[in-house]
């Protein structure tokens, strides 16, 4: 394709509102425009590069027996009601009504019209195991797009189900698609791409793992270990500690504490270790605005997705009235109204000597033994790992916390939806089950941004060759040069013919504009033709990472082009 054509334009600023690179370098470099908050229309650039992206997916999908399907992106909410979403997802489900007054949904994911798709077909043992999956434009009503195509409302996504009869058939199945998910990301170019346990969150099971591409920009904090390999979200990760109780064990001291509310001030004012201190963190249910008060260690934060999995339903930050007998700053385990949902972290197990608040304006206690002055029947972990803190695996206090993007996801789903949308199966002797579902996800269009966040420099991206939008980029320098032209013509028409994928510059432009043109569209390969190069006979060869920059004879040059594609797709395996 000759550049000249190429619908979009590029840009020599960086956009003032793009707060990330790959989100910049997307708009700079004629990729995406801008269409409403979330939501972006793709140049041709994009489209080749999703579109290779895609075909990847497929590859691998095909390889572990997935059979390729389509569902539709608008659908009955009648089928979200089959599985009880359609009032249990929040206002990320977006829902309207047709022209006929009938409640639809638009398609955030696809597990209902799975099971709607199979569950006539599936009724013998005899069929299972199989797996369909489709690659599927759906829409997430986000509160907070951000980053381009990191976060945004409308996405295509591939999206994987498997049914099985045995959960030892899943867990089998599910190894082979987690291998599957890290060929993808090779193949894509981002082998650094890392699997991580995770919290399955609405998608529900027992049994998920996120996989990440660390960078500071990721929105995901992820907790790695690196003596023993462990790795998860940090809102699946088992928050471990080192007990701090000691001997002494005093008295239940009320102290008075003037405007003293936060852990720090208190712990100041009473010459405490933060430590040796209960924070509480208080939150309201959705449904009825019931408080939720969760008592843990002054020093550790407390994991709200933790406590939401625990407690089963959505919660809000509170907002804490002088009715509803709890005092801000102050509130502590001895004495609290009974009208409030609590919880115990188990940081507090086994602990005394404590600070507290007293549930008083103004006063905290010291001494606060949880075994002896509170009758706590249960302690749960509802704490966030730190970083150099314990890893639950090893032991060790080896933990650090990473920021990532997340570009896939698989679930071990069990048997959620399919049995309360009534999807059954007659084994051998005749007795009726559920099948137990898996779940397999791939964001495509933030896979691609993520490889933009990856590999790039100041100058734009750098794309592996298995999904460059193109592999060979020609500029011709000074094309109103006959020989420049005539060379630079015959060899962009000797590759095209050959199978190799072409972009090609010959306008009559800057050398400097051409080159800042093709470094924003970042493909692997540069041929530079040009009158200075032509006099010895020669062309420039260059990939896009500077690993290479050679000069070849024109005469040799597809041979060497050739070869140093092959060279690049080696890497990409």
């Amino acid at each position: 394709m000759k550049l000249e054509k190429l619908v979009g334009d590029r840009f020599k600023e960086r956009p003032s509102d793009c707060q990330i690179d790959s989100h910049a370098i997307m708009v700079r470099g004629g990729y995406i425009k801008y269409v409403a908050n979330g939501i972006f229309s793709s140049y041709m650039p994009l489209r080749r590069i999703t579109r290779k992206i895609e075909n990847i997916i497929r590859d691998e999908m095909d390889k572990v027996d997935g059979q390729e399907v389509q569902f539709p992106v608008v659908m009955p909410a009648s089928l979200w009601e089959e599985s009880g979403r359609f009032t249990s997802v929040g206002s990320e489900l977006l829902r309207f009504r047709d022209r006929n007054g009938s409640q639809m949904v638009l398609g955030m994911t696809h597990e209902e019209a799975a099971v709607q798709l199979v569950r006539e077909y599936g009724q013998s043992y005899s069929k299972y195991p199989f797996m369909i999956y489709q690659i599927q434009t759906k829409f997430r009503d986000e509160a907070r797009p951000r980053g381009g195509l990191i976060r945004v409302r409308e996405f295509t996504m591939k999206d994987a189900y498997s049914f099985h009869t045995s959960q030892e058939d899943l867990e089998q199945y599910y190894a082979k698609c987690h291998q599957a998910y890290e060929n993808v990301f090779r193949r894509a170019g981002v082998p650094e791409v890392i699997s991580v346990a995770s919290d399955s969150g609405m998608m529900g099971g027992n049994v998920s793992h996120e996989f990440m591409l660390l960078t500071p920009i990721g929105e995901d904090s992820i907790a790695i270990c690196d003596e023993c390999g462990y790795s998860a979200n940090m809102e699946a990760a088992e928050c471990i500690y080192e007990g701090v109780s000691t001997l002494q064990n005093t008295e239940l001291e009320k102290v008075h504490t003037p405007d003293k509310h936060t852990i720090e001030d208190v712990c100041e004012y009473l010459g405490a270790d933060p430590k040796k201190s209960v924070k509480a963190v208080v939150y309201q249910r959705n449904d009825d605005d019931a408080y939720i008060v969760v008592f843990v260690r002054g020093d550790l934060d407390v994991n709200e997705t933790k406590v939401r999995n625990y407690i089963g339903c959505e919660f809000h930050p509170a907002v804490i009235t002088e009715e509803c007998g709890l005092h801000a700053g102050f509130i502590g385990p001895v004495g609290i109204t009974e009208s409030c949902t609590v919880l115990y972290d188990r940081s507090l197990q086994g602990e005394n000597d404590l600070v507290c608040g007293a549930n008083e304006t103004d006063y905290h206690y010291k001494g606060f033994s949880p075994a002896r002055d509170a009758d706590i029947k249960e302690y749960g972990d509802f704490a966030k790992i730190t970083d150099g803190g314990i890893c639950p695996c090893c032991g060790k206090h080896s933990i650090k916390v990473s920021r990532g993007i997340e570009v896939g996801n698989i679930f071990q789903l069990g048997t959620k939806y399919t049995k309360t949308m009534g999807m059954t199966y007659l084994d051998a002797n005749g007795e009726s089950h559920n099948p137990i579902m898996g779940c397999y996800g791939i964001g495509v269009g933030r896979l691609a941004a993520a490889v933009c966040e990856a590999h790039h420099d100041d100058y734009g991206p750098i794309w592996p060759i298995s999904i460059a939008p193109w592999q060979v980029h020609i500029c011709a320098v000074r094309a109103d040069d006959e020989e420049v032209k005539n060379t630079a013509d015959a060899l962009y028409q000797t590759l095209e013919s050959s199978g190799v994928e072409v972009m090609y510059d010959d306008r009559k432009v800057s050398a400097g504009v051409m080159f800042s043109d093709a470094d924003l569209l970042g493909l692997p390969i540069r041929v530079v033709v040009s009158p200075r190069n032509l006099k010895d006979g020669c062309i420039e060869l260059s990939t896009r990472d500077k690993s290479v920059s050679v000069k070849v004879s024109a005469a040799d040059a597809v041979d060497e082009i050739q070869k140093l594609i092959k060279e690049l797709e080696a890497k990409c395996v």
